[in-house]
């Protein structure tokens, strides 16, 4: 499916892209062989291939969530370089 001219413009305009011609010329013909690749996946028979949301058959590859007790306030705060009323102080980042 080749792509006019104005089409890779309104495209870059939309994308907020600035392209001299060569960029232009180049990307019409990129993008017309990528539409052209997407033709010849149409053609392809799926007709015996069920639906998926995830072609892989893996599970979560991430640890369980499992809780667990946590440091005391008397632990956290005994190597902080400077703390406040139980708490751990910092420089300000942002100013009033």
């Amino acid at each position: 499916m080749p792509l006019s001219r104005e089409d890779v413009l309104h495209i870059a305009s939309l994308c907020r892209i600035g392209m001299d011609a060569d960029d232009v010329e180049r990307m019409r013909q990129q993008l017309s062989h990528i539409l052209d690749q997407f033709e010849v996946l149409k053609q392809a028979d799926t007709a015996g291939v069920s639906l998926s949301a995830n072609p892989s058959e893996r599970s979560s590859v991430f640890r369980d969530d499992v809780s667990r007790p946590s440091l005391s306030q008397e632990d956290v705060l005994r190597n902080a370089p400077q703390q406040q009323e139980g708490h751990l102080r910092v420089k300000a980042i942002l100013e009033d």
